[in-house]
Formats: C-alpha cells, sequence, structure tokens
C-alpha cells in the first residue's frame, strides 16, 4: 500500500521549472567546458579573422590607394579607383560576362550532372526493386575523369581542339559533311567564343557534381521510391516529387560553388583565350584584374576590382540562399521537427495530468 502511494504521488508531481519563466539554469563554467570552447571555437574563429577577415579588411583599403605594387610609397585615393572602375568600358563588359557565366554554368552543369546521377543510381528496370543501371562504377569514373585533368591542362587541350585550321572540332564536322566548318575560328568569333569556353567549364566540372549527386541520392530511403513506384509514378515525377527535395541542400551547396568558379573561370578562359577574346567577349573580371595589375602596375586598381569581385560573389550566394528559402527550402527541417517538438509538448502534458 505504502509503495502504490508513494509511485501514484510521483507520477501526479509535477515536474518543476529549471529556472524563472521556464528557461534551463546556465552551467556552471568549469575548466572542460573553458577548453572545449577555446579549442573547437576559439582557434577556428582566430583563424578565420586573421586568415579572411583581416585580409579582406586590407584589400579594401588598398583599393583606396593608388599603391603601384613595388613600391612602399602610395597615395589615398579614396574611393576614386571605385568611380573610375564603373566607368571603365572594358571593367563592364567583364562584369556582364561572369553574370552571363554566373546565370548559365551553374544552372546547364547541374542540370546534366542531375540527369547523369539519376540515370546511373535510379535508371535500371523498372520492375523489381530500385536500383541504377547495369555498370553503374563504369559510368561514375568515366564521367568523373575529366575532373580529375588539371583545368589549365582542359583549357590547353580544348583549345588546340578548337583550333581553326589543325582542330579535330572542325575535322569531325566537316567530315560528317558540314563545310561551313572548315576553318571556322571557334575562339576567334564574338557569336561564338563564350558559348565556346562555356561548354569547356561545363565539361570539366559536370563529373564532379554528378559523383556528389549520386552520393546525395544513396542517402534517400528506397522506401520512398519503392512507394513512387506502387503509386505509378514514372522516373520523371520521381525525380521531381523525391529525389529533388531529399537533395535539396546538396543542389544548393552545388550552385554556390558553381556560381563562385563561374565568376571567377580565370584558368579555363586565360587558357584558351588569354587576350580576352574578340572584343572582350570572353573577358573575366581576373583577367582584367591580372592585367591591369602585372601589366600596368596599378594594383590599388586591380585591388578595388578584386573587392568588387567578392563582393558579387557574396551577393550571388545571398540571393542563392534567398531563392531557396523563398521556395520551401526550410520547410522540410522544420517538418522534421515538428514531431519530436508534438512529442515533448504531450510529454509534458501526460506529465502534468
Amino acid at each position: 500500500m505504502k509503495d502504490n502511494i508513494t509511485t501514484s504521488d510521483a507520477a501526479s508531481r509535477r515536474p518543476e521549472p529549471a529556472a524563472r519563466g521556464g528557461r534551463p539554469r546556465r552551467r556552471k563554467l568549469t575548466f572542460d567546458r573553458v577548453t572545449f570552447f577555446l579549442a573547437f571555437l576559439g582557434v577556428p574563429l582566430a583563424i578565420f579573422v586573421i586568415f579572411v577577415l583581416i585580409p579582406f579588411g586590407q584589400a579594401i583599403f588598398w583599393g583606396m590607394t593608388d599603391w603601384r605594387g613595388f613600391s612602399p610609397d602610395y597615395n589615398f585615393v579614396g574611393f576614386d579607383n571605385f568611380t573610375k572602375m564603373f566607368q571603365d568600358d572594358v571593367f563592364l563588359k567583364a562584369l556582364r560576362n561572369v553574370a552571363l557565366l554566373a546565370a548559365f554554368v551553374p544552372l546547364v552543369t547541374l542540370t546534366l550532372a542531375l540527369g547523369v546521377a539519376v540515370a546511373i543510381t535510379l535508371g535500371g528496370p523498372s520492375k523489381g526493386p530500385v536500383r541504377g543501371i547495369r555498370g553503374a562504377s563504369f559510368y561514375r569514373i568515366i564521367s568523373f575523369f575529366p575532373y580529375v585533368v588539371p583545368a589549365i591542362i582542359v583549357g590547353l587541350i580544348w583549345a588546340q581542339m578548337y583550333d581553326p585550321n589543325a582542330g579535330l572540332l572542325n575535322g569531325v564536322l566537316t567530315g560528317l559533311g558540314l563545310d561551313r566548318f572548315d576553318s571556322f575560328a571557334w575562339l576567334g568569333e564574338k557569336a561564338s567564343a563564350m558559348p565556346a569556353v562555356m561548354f569547356v567549364i561545363i565539361w570539366g566540372l559536370v563529373g564532379f557534381y554528378a559523383v556528389l549527386f549520386i552520393a546525395a541520392i544513396k542517402g534517400v530511403p528506397g522506401e520512398l521510391y519503392e512507394a513512387a513506384r506502387i503509386d505509378g509514378a514514372g522516373r520523371f515525377r520521381t525525380t521531381i516529387s523525391i529525389t529533388l527535395p531529399a537533395i535539396r541542400d546538396s543542389v544548393q551547396t552545388a550552385y554556390i560553388y558553381l556560381g563562385i568558379a563561374a565568376l571567377d573561370a580565370f584558368v579555363y578562359v586565360q587558357a584558351m583565350v588569354p587576350n580576352g577574346g574578340p572584343d572582350n567577349s570572353t573577358l573575366t573580371i581576373s583577367q582584367r584584374l591580372f592585367n591591369v595589375a602585372f601589366a600596368k602596375q596599378q594594383f590599388g586598381y586591380a585591388t578595388a576590382m578584386g573587392v568588387v569581385l567578392a563582393a558579387v560573389t557574396l551577393v550571388f550566394a545571398a540571393l542563392v540562399f534567398l531563392v531557396n528559402r523563398l521556395t520551401g527550402g526550410g520547410e522540410g527541417e522544420s517538418k522534421r521537427k515538428a514531431p519530436g517538438s508534438r512529442a515533448r509538448r504531450a510529454a509534458a502534458k501526460g506529465g502534468a495530468r
């Protein structure tokens, strides 16, 4: 009887809040906690400040000077470099070019990479367990191979393939009866130079992101695909309704990295068209910065260009996060957390009765 009373009293006893307002009490700062924060928060933060924030602040400062690069003498000119920059037709052309690269290269690359990843992982038989195509490992290796080759080598190889007189591309096209491509200068024509450069960048990067998406798709529970197949969903519908929402975070990260690579694109473009292409149609900000700094020795002006390029990159990343948020990117996590919070609330109500 005494045990029953004790048990009922314990069950009916309400849990007391840890602190006023229901907030948990603050833990005391012990030596272990302090050393943990210093090791795993303080050291990375210090490294970030020293090697990222301070150099960026120095770049802003040097961008406001007329520093020549090889002399300790300089004059503070304020925002004159930035004003001059946005009155420079060549720089504005380079800015338009990198905006074009950032608009098309990530979109096309990720679309192709996602198609390859879905075909390899989910493109098997339409009956039975969901599995990829036969020989998936071989296709992964083949698709990843261009990324293994250094970017400078890729650019030089394709520069030879685009050669108007002895290039393999013109030879194949003329061999197929397309005589209009005889001695056609792919990198020498304003209409074809930028698409040719975009093709090389996409060709060099699509394999890496295909392997990245394959790994992400492998983490999607197979029961979702089995249920979709039972409901009669086709491969395209399954990709849109299941695969893309499940790997949304991977796609967002890949889009940001690809956008940064496209905004730079120095190595590929410099290897194929070091002079900026016809009428500066392929000139990038990095190329313009390089020429201004090392050919004209205007390091202060070039540093200002670097600051603008960094700002454009940050704006691009912010836009990607904003679009992902506006299209429901944060709903999945909140939905996953909702059952846990409901369970906690139910437990709390049960304990309060």
